[in-house]
């Protein structure tokens, strides 16, 4: 054990010593008290890392499990297709939709009802009289609605279940009247006393207020707009032409973006195992990774593995392996795509059941995760990081408490030993001062030695 002491050369040099390195040299088995601290708050900090990432990979995995187990998730997508596009176009397929085939034949498709009036050549021209519609007179009004610009804009005022405009052509400019309400409901009386000048103007029917009549799957079915969305339930289709050839619509299940969701599961579980598994070994330098031998690693993976084969059985399936997941020597997961679609093609109602019902494979890990993960107060990474940020704590108290009492000391040793430096340079100059008076009371010159 070494002694620390002052180290100068011959007191009467006056060269003295230094005082910082002094002071160092004294406090530094009091500062190497915070080393173990250090060391453990360093091993801390390096946990927490791992456990962040650990929760992060966990919460993904939660979320991804999440869209397998929600009602409206990915299960519950469905796809369509029509048979003659040019006939009857599909729009969407909702998640109310059941999946199978329905025969449609469009005998008539949905129109509203219009009018347009004859052309005059001028659209500034003044005009007199007025129109009935729908028994509503409307007339024109000198000075204020006299133009068919501004006697369109009295029809719209007036609210007789049409909108009015003008539409100017290489024939001229004549009056549109189309018909507030889509479909057979929607038809247009009109009585006509209007005139340009001397000439009567009329109107000619552009369209017959008419319902699209279709008959799905052999029932009649009438719709005011040739966008039907009641139909089939779930489905939204376009009415585009008649035709008695029979179209087919085919619901289907959205296997592909169901495999997509199975397949970001798998993924995630991966993600977590990898993360444990790269705690179980030491790192380039030949040391422990931070987690090496950890118990809440050790209970995480093992009932990560148990999830795998909880959860009752939902009429067919019973096992994660017939979804196409099979389990790999390191723990990792992996998919068969074909196996999977085709369970969906066979099962489909079962995986769903296997998924989302009470005391089901999907619920009962969803469960696990929760307990697992960072959720509070009873997630394992939760309970880990909040264990290691309290011994941290408790650390850097110690850590400040102790840099404190050293600084105190730093400050008084300072103090004491520049006072004792000053001294020790001092002392040259002292025995110079001896000498003197020495030699003026003994005449005695200490210099010379005579």
């Amino acid at each position: 054990m070494s002694t620390v002491g002052i180290n100068f050369g011959s007191a009467t040099s006056g060269a003295g010593f230094d005082v910082a390195t002094t002071v160092t040299s004294i406090l530094a088995p009091q500062q190497a008290i915070e080393d173990p601290w250090k060391t453990q708050l360093s091993a801390l900090q390096a946990q927490d890392t791992v456990f962040t990432q650990l929760g992060t990979d966990l919460s993904t995995l939660t979320t991804n499990l999440q869209s397998l187990t929600d009602l409206n998730g990915p299960l519950a997508e469905k796809q369509g297709s029509s048979s003659d596009p040019n006939v009857l176009a599909l729009t969407s397929a909702s998640n109310a939709a059941v999946a199978g085939s329905h025969t449609v034949v469009v005998n008539t498709i949905a129109s509203t009802a219009s009018e347009f009036s004859s052309s005059i050549t001028h659209a500034s021209d003044i005009l007199t009289g007025g129109v009935t519609i729908n028994g509503t007179p409307v007339n024109v009004v000198s000075g204020t609605s006299d133009t068919l610009a501004t006697f369109a804009t009295a029809i719209n005022t007036a609210a007789v279940g049409v909108t009015a405009s003008v539409i100017t052509d290489a024939n001229g400019t004549r009056l549109s009247l189309v018909s507030n309400t889509a479909g057979a409901a929607g038809a247009i009386t009109i009585g006509s006393t209007l005139q340009d000048g001397a000439t009567a103007i009329g109107f000619t029917q552009g369209a017959a207020a008419a319902n699209a009549y279709l008959t799905v799957d052999n029932e009649p079915y009438y719709s005011a707009t040739n966008t039907v969305s009641g139909a089939i339930p779930g489905v939204t289709f376009q009415v585009l032409s008649s035709n008695t050839t029979p179209v087919q619509i085919v619901v289907t299940n959205d296997n592909t973006a169901i495999e997509t969701a199975v397949n970001s599961v798998v993924t995630a579980y991966n993600a977590v195992i990898k993360d444990i598994a790269g705690q179980e070994k030491n790192d380039s330098s030949g040391n422990p990774e931070p987690l090496f031998g950890s118990p809440q690693l050790s209970s995480i993976q093992s009932a990560l593995q148990s999830a795998l084969f909880g959860g009752a059985a939902s009429g067919s399936i019973n096992s994660i392996s017939q979804l196409g997941i099979s389990s790999n020597q390191d723990g990792t997961l992996t998919l068969d795509t074909s196996t999977l679609d085709s369970a969906l093609n066979s099962s489909f109602s079962d995986i769903t059941g296997f998924l989302q019902n009470t005391g089901s494979f999907g619920q009962s890990f969803t469960n696990t995760l929760n307990s697992l993960g960072t959720q509070a107060p009873h997630g394992a990474v939760y309970l880990a990081q909040q264990a290691n940020s309290t011994e941290e704590a408790a650390l850097n108290t110690d850590i400040t408490n102790e840099n404190a009492t050293i600084a105190a000391e730093q400050t008084s040793l300072t103090a004491e030993l520049n006072t004792a430096n000053q001294e020790l340079q001092a002392i040259p100059e002292q025995l110079a001062e001896v000498n003197e008076i020495y030699s003026a009371v003994t005449g005695y010159n200490s210099n010379t030695g005579s």
